[in-house]
């Protein structure tokens, strides 16, 4: 088991810069700190509200390769907290936030929600109409007390209001279809909302309501029959990730 504040991945050291300004979703300009500027791919193609910062300090990866257009990743961003005495790395490469929740079911941390599970299964198809991938679909071990299937679902969580870690930061209508295809498999199997929160200065997590109102609607629907909503925080550094433990959540962005 991963303890709290300990590494959960590890890697050499990222390359700081800063941001000159990110164009057609999926590219930045940065000007290293030796004065060279470099072109990176962004994962994120999302708005990536209050963590967009033109002139802002980002993190890249360098990853070289005969099979990559660009040998530059973009992997962090710094953004002010909530907190004034500091500022917070964030991260926003989306395809990790599977990574890390993988991790943390692998290495047991999530046993005392979950029970022991005996497999893991990505991208499984399920859905009304067989179109949706469940990200993780676990098979629980024969001893659990509660022997359903869990399909979980990942979602990465950067945008914040005050130490309120929100999604979504736009509408999303992907998002809103996997809240309607994880009510459908209650209350034969378990159904799991795992908000990924990227940044390690929030307290809480609410539905991004006054981004996507019928997000909101719906995550209070799911609520109500039964879907687990599990929000992770991890924290984000030069050369590692850590666990920084389960957060509580909150049904609504305003109370």
């Amino acid at each position: 088991m991963i303890e709290i504040g300990k590494a959960v991945i590890k890697f050499p050291p990222l390359v700081e810069g800063t941001l000159i300004k990110r164009y057609k979703r999926f590219l930045a300009d940065v000007e290293l700190d030796n004065g060279k500027i470099v072109t990176a791919h962004c994962a994120n193609t999302g708005p990536m509200k209050g963590v967009l910062w033109q002139g802002g300090r980002v993190r890249l990866k360098y990853s070289p390769s005969p099979k990559r257009k660009l040998d530059w990743s973009w992997e962090q961003a710094k953004v002010p907290s909530h907190n004034e005495l500091r500022k917070c790395w964030v991260g926003i490469n989306t395809s990790l936030p599977n990574q890390l929740i993988r991790h943390l079911i692998e290495e047991n941390c999530l046993e005392k929600q979950f029970g022991s599970i005996s497999s893991i299964k990505p991208e499984v198809v399920y859905g009304l109409e067989r179109k949706s991938r469940i990200d993780f679909l676990l098979e629980p071990e024969d001893g659990n007390q509660d022997n359903r299937k869990i399909y979980v679902e990942v979602k990465n969580t950067t945008w914040s209001e005050r130490s309120i870690a929100l999604f979504p930061d736009t509408v999303t209508t992907r998002g809103q279809k996997h809240l309607r295809e994880l009510m459908g498999v209650c209350p034969d199997s378990r159904a799991v909302l795992i908000p990924c929160i990227s940044r390690n200065d929030m307290d809480t997590f609410a539905p991004g309501d006054s981004a996507d109102p019928l997000y909101g609607e719906l995550f209070r629907e799911a609520l109500v029959k039964g879907i687990e909503v599990i929000p992770c925080s991890f924290g984000f550094f030069n050369d590692r990730i850590t666990w920084e433990g389960i957060k509580p959540f909150k049904s609504c962005q305003k109370d």
